[in-house]
This record gives C-alpha cells, structure tokens and sequence, in this order.
C-alpha cells in the first residue's frame, strides 16, 4: 500500500507478472500521482555481479530492472541518453530486451561495450600472460604520487599496448574496462596508494598532501593479479543464459558517443523505455573526477558537450531538448522513467522542473515514485554512517508517450 502526498491510499499492483495493460499504478490522471515505498531492494550486492563498476552518481541496477520488468517485454528496445557506466544497458540485456544508449563522456562506452561481450576469465588471463608490461618506458612523473615505480611502469605498458594502432578485440575491451576500475582507490585492492573511493580521482597535489598527513608512500601493486581478481569478480555471478543474453544484446546494440539532444542514428518510434537519470545541477565534476581514466584511455582532459547547467530554468531547458528527442525515438504507448533527486541542500525539487519540461516534448507525466529506503550506500570513508545520512531516498518521475 501506497499513499499520495494528500494521503489518499493506492494499492499498486507491481507483480512482475500481471501484463502491463492490467497493472493499476500508471494511473490515468490529471496530475500524476505521487507514491512512496520501496520499490526495490535496499541492500548492496543483490545484482548480478557484472555491474559492480565505480562510477559518480550512478544509480543501483534495481532501479532499472524494476522498470525494465514492468514496462517493457523481451525483446523490446531500452534506452538510455545518459549511459554513465552502463547500468541500465547491462540490466536490460540481461533481461532479455535490446538496448541502445548515449553519452557525451567516452569513458561510457569503454564502460558498457565490454561487457556485452564477455570473454572467458581464462583469456584476461592468458592475454595478460602475452604483454610485456615490466619493460622500460617513459612514464609521468607526477603519477608516483599513486604509484609504485614499478606499478607505474606496468599500468603504463598496459595503456601504451591498449592506445596503440591496431585492431582490438573484446580480451582488451576488457583489460581496459579493468584497469579502469582499479586506477585508484582505498584498499590493497586497487593499484594506488590509499586515496579516496575509486569512483572520483583526487588532483595530483591533493595526493601528495594525502600521502604526506598518513605518512605514506605508494606500495607495490601486481598489476595482472588484481586485474585478474577483478575479472573474477566481475563474472562471478554471469551464468551461461546471461552471457548470451549479453552477447545477443550487444550484436545488434547502438551506443553513442555524442550529445544525446541529437541522435538520428536512432529512428523514429522504435524504443519502448528509456530508464535514466540526467546529471543534476553543478554536482558532479565528470570530467575532473575522471581525469585519471581518462589519461589512461588516452582521451582529452576536457569533456565538451556536457550539459551543465548552473540554473534550474538552464537545466529544464536542456532536458526539455533530450526528452523531445527521446521521445522522437520512442513508440507509442512506451514510456521514459527518469530519476532525479533534491539538490542544493533539499531547496531545489528536480521533478518540479522536469514535467513541465517532458510535458511540452510531448510527454503524459504518469507517475512519481518516491523510492525510500533505511540503507545507504555511502561510505564510511566520507564520515557519514549508514542509517543516518547520505541519500536514503530516490524520485523517479515516469511519462509516457500517448
């Protein structure tokens, strides 16, 4: 049981499988409905394993995968304008559907494209054993602040094979997604010295002052076993059905890498969800957050194109001009399910700005689901405990195309 912000109870029937047509909680309204619940599971690590990639602002695969089960069927088409790490592309191939996505960040489609193409832990292994990643070469300087000599010279080798000419194949597909996500972090598990969680690097002087307060120089890492640990860990979870769901999926996938207000490589009518969620206002820095990814995959400092708005108008503004062209792509009857959140302290309601905006490209606002949960995901490191702070609660507001 549900209730409305006026306190006017609504029994949803989200049963996975009752067809979409009989299901109760997209409402045929003036206004949509506001419910509050949890929607989907609060604890971490309930997913399949394949998406435990650290990312910024990233939401869990049980968000997508609610929507992907309840307003989509196999084979169906899933999108994603904001793809980031690849979430909800990951969670609808393994559900079945086909996928296609966008994101002006590069570092989006090293993240997604590997993954629809698993190979075995084997080959990582194998191809790993084949490179000479001790031999001499010129390396930055200023990144022995992170690394062990020694370390920095096999992540360099590594870089220096993936960034070379060549043809490349889904064994490196998956070294480079790997080394990605063991750049930097706060555990033996990564090849840094301590720093902060591996979703967000720290400058170079700000690593030198971390070193310098915890009395630290950068330890020896193994760069070919911690990969590889990775590699494991990643599948663990990937059964025989899921690895084809994935393969099938990424045969026929379109992933962009470019502004999401324009995408005519996509036609007309052909999606039926798109589960996402926008960068929100002036919060997250992708691009300098990113900056040690995106040297290793040899990419520009700069992120041009990012939408980043500093204003609430600027901000409907531009979703205004995506959600037109996702609704462009999307067939009648599918549906957009977008999160978004309070930023600025609680002052600012992004779904204020957001319906009003989807509702002039078209868009029948259906629904916003209030997802609450006791648990977070927030790390201690950041000196919020779980149960007390952080983010306890997400909004997701769903339209749908008439």
């Amino acid at each position: 049981m549900f209730c409305y912000t006026d306190g006017i109870s609504f029994a949803a029937d989200c049963a996975h499988d009752v067809p979409l047509q009989e299901r109760r909680w997209a409402l045929d309204a003036e206004e949509a409905p506001v419910l509050h619940g949890e929607f989907w599971t609060a604890r971490q690590r309930q997913a399949n394993s394949i998406h435990e990639i650290p990312y910024r602002a990233c939401f869990k695969p049980q968000l997508p995968a609610f929507f992907i089960k309840e307003l989509s069927a196999p084979g169906d088409v899933v999108f994603d304008p904001f793809m980031g790490r690849g979430t909800t592309i990951v969670e609808a191939a393994l559900l079945g559907r086909d996928v296609a996505g966008c994101d002006v960040n590069e570092l989006a489609h090293h993240f997604t494209v590997p993954r629809l193409n698993p190979p075995t832990v084997q080959a990582i292994q194998d191809r790993l054993e084949e490179l000479e990643l001790g031999r001499d070469v010129e390396m930055r300087k200023d990144l022995l602040v992170f690394y062990h000599p020694d370390t920095l010279r096999e992540i360099t080798n590594l870089r220096r094979y993936l960034c070379a000419p060549g043809q490349k194949d889904a064994v490196d597909g998956w070294l480079r997604l790997l080394a990605l996500t063991r750049l930097t972090g706060h555990s033996s598990g990564f090849l840094s010295a301590f720093t902060l969680p591996p979703n967000q690097a720290v400058s170079v002087a700000a690593q030198a002052r971390i070193n310098r307060r915890r009395n630290q120089a950068p330890p020896r890492r193994e760069l070919r076993p911690l990969l590889i640990r990775k590699a494991r860990s990643l599948l663990r979870s990937v059964n025989g059905e899921q690895r084809l769901a994935l393969i099938h999926a990424g045969r026929s996938a379109r992933l962009l890498t470019q502004d999401s207000r324009r995408i005519p490589q996509i036609d007309r009518d052909t999606v039926q969800l798109t589960v996402t969620s926008p960068p929100f206002l002036d919060v997250v820095d992708y691009a300098g957050d990113n900056w040690l990814r995106r040297w290793f995959a040899d990419l520009p400092t700069e992120l041009p194109g990012l939408l980043a708005a500093r204003t609430p108008a600027e901000w409907a503004a531009s979703m205004r001009e995506v959600f037109t062209e996702v609704f462009r792509i999307t067939r009648p009857g599918g549906f957009l399910a977008c999160e978004v959140g309070e930023v600025r302290r609680g002052q600012v309601a992004l779904e204020d700005h957001l319906i009003p905006a989807c509702s002039k490209a078209g868009w029948k606002p259906v629904v916003i689901l209030h997802h609450n949960q006791k648990f977070t995901k927030t790390a201690h490191c950041w000196g919020v405990r779980n149960n007390e702070a952080g983010t306890n609660s997400q909004r997701i507001a769903v339209f749908q195309k008439p």
